[in-house]
């Protein structure tokens, strides 16, 4: 009996043992874990630091990248030695361009041609007006960096008359509007007449005729159309600027009009006509 006892006690003491050198044992395996886990914890966060600075620079890198590529775009071009646009205008050129008559545009040799065929189309459909024929009543063109809208005086007035007739409010709506858009635009109303002497009461000669044509434009720009006074000046030329052979009724048609001359900034320009 007492060996039994003996026996049993012996193997409780062993076992005691053995699970305690386990506790212990699973412990430290656990107090390893522990500081593995906060090993991993430390490194993780460091490598998010890094990260998070690596995630700034690119954010950084790719900042200075657009802005150079914006820098770039706005930097302007010379036109022949007379004008400058930015990539950016010049590129809302090329899109201009694509509507083209490819008839047209095949004339246009250098990028000055280019400029001038863009800003003609861009205006007219800007003005476009399915009672305007193109050919005779308006014609755009550009010389150097000044824009040059002519309007013939059967579209403005009534024969001999100096009053502008109602049925020209739908261009030179159009036309101040265009004016309106730029603040710096300046805009000379210049009046031509044929070679046929004029005298009435009212009117010496073709002189008279033609300032009184350009003042009366310039009013209706101003008064009915909100074109800023400060903009516009009314310039008389007789007939000393003919296009055409006086010597016909279509050659003194043609020599019988307004011209409107303004300078635009051809990048805010090409904007403009690019949001219309």
């Amino acid at each position: 009996m007492k060996k039994i006892s003996i026996t049993v006690l012996a193997i409780a003491l062993l076992t005691s043992c053995v699970s305690k050198k386990k506790y212990v044992a699973l412990q430290e395996e656990n107090g390893q874990i522990k500081s593995e886990l906060t090993k991993t914890t430390v490194e993780k966060e460091e490598l998010e630091a890094k990260f998070a600075q690596i995630e700034k620079r690119v954010d950084e890198y790719n900042s200075k990248i657009n802005s150079l590529t914006e820098e770039n775009n706005a930097r302007l071009v010379n036109v022949d030695d007379v004008a400058v646009i930015s990539n950016d205008a010049k590129a809302a050129m090329n899109e201009t361009l694509k509507k083209v008559d490819p008839a047209e545009l095949a004339n246009a040799k250098t990028l000055k041609d280019s400029m001038n065929v863009a800003i003609s189309y861009n205006l007219k459909q800007h003005m476009d007006n399915s009672d305007i024929n193109e050919d005779e009543d308006i014609a755009v063109s550009i010389d150097e960096t000044v824009v040059m809208i002519s309007i013939s005086d059967k579209l403005l007035f009534n024969t001999a008359s100096y009053r502008v007739s109602n049925r020209a409010d739908d261009i030179l709506k159009r036309l101040a509007d265009v004016i309106n858009s730029e603040p710096s635009i300046e805009v000379m109303v210049e009046g031509h007449t044929d070679d046929r002497p004029v005298r009435t009461e009212q009117l010496r000669d073709n002189w008279d005729l033609s300032v009184l044509r350009a003042s009366s434009v310039v009013r209706k720009l101003q008064n009915d159309f909100g074109v800023a006074p400060e903009k516009l000046i009314a310039s008389g030329r007789a007939s000393f600027h003919p296009v055409a052979d006086n010597e016909s009724k279509e050659g003194q048609a043609k020599n019988r009009r307004t011209r409107i001359v303004i300078l635009p900034n051809m990048n805010k320009f090409f904007a403009l006509m690019a949001s219309n």
